[in-house]
């Protein structure tokens, strides 16, 4: 029982090693690749990967589970083929690649009372908050610049999922956090305005993980390739 896991991974690994390189295009790859990606990083890049994915590999399925997994074994025990997004609590096998980084913008609605003016870091900490968290945390780095300036903010509400707080922000006076440049379309047609946060915000590190015995897999290789250009081509930090 001790070994079944590490037995596992070695025969995987060997069936990888002696399996066909996929040819170009892929039309006869018949494959489901399972991701991980949290909510907000799925409605910017689902598309653009799926239609990618049909093109070279029209059998191919995609399927994408929530960041409620995370912090799970999922990678480990092959419920989960990659894990997309922002990277921590992985198990130290874990292979990693990074990706883009975007910095982070507040958003309001567009006819928000903090428009009314500039907004400084007083104003801005002054405005009641939605904070975005599965674990349900209140307070982050935007509350630890704050904090050095004298200054601590209110959150009001904490939401799991960035869909849910942005639909919130859209319908009452509270101020939420997005990636910036991310899905302008879809903020403009909710009503709702970025504007930059007006203290020293780290960006948003993104990145894939996955398990060590799909390293050479020459399916879950070009998997990986597809992931690394759709995210590379859609991330506001590259255009």
């Amino acid at each position: 029982m001790r070994l079944r896991e590490e037995v596992r991974s070695l025969l995987e690994h060997a069936d990888a090693v002696l399996a066909p390189a996929p040819g170009p295009g892929l039309p006869d790859l018949d494959r489901t690749f399972t991701a991980q990606v949290s909510d907000l990083l799925l409605a910017n890049l689902a598309a653009p990967l799926t239609e990618r994915v049909r093109a070279q590999a029209p059998r191919a399925v995609l399927v994408f589970l929530p960041e409620s997994i995370e912090g799970t074994p999922a990678l480990r025990q092959g419920t989960v083929d990659l894990e997309l997004g922002v990277l921590d609590h992985l198990d130290p096998e874990t292979r990693t690649e990074a990706l883009t980084s975007v910095p982070l913008v507040a958003v309001a609605r567009a006819d928000h009372p903090l428009f009314d003016g500039p907004v400084d870091a007083r104003r801005f900490a002054a405005a009641d908050h939605i904070g975005i968290s599965r674990q349900g945390k209140r307070h982050g780095p935007i509350d630890a610049a704050l904090a050095r300036q004298g200054l601590r903010r209110r959150v009001a509400a904490v939401v799991p999922s960035h869909t849910a707080a942005l639909l919130m922000a859209r319908t009452g006076d509270l101020v939420c956090l997005t990636l910036d440049g991310w899905l302008p379309e879809a903020l403009t047609a909710l009503g709702l305005r970025t504007f930059p946060i007006p203290v020293a915000t780290p960006p948003i590190e993104i990145g894939m993980a996955w398990h060590p015995r799909h390293s050479s897999d020459r399916g879950h290789q070009w998997f990986r390739d597809q992931v690394r250009t759709t995210v590379r081509q859609n991330s506001p930090a590259r255009r």
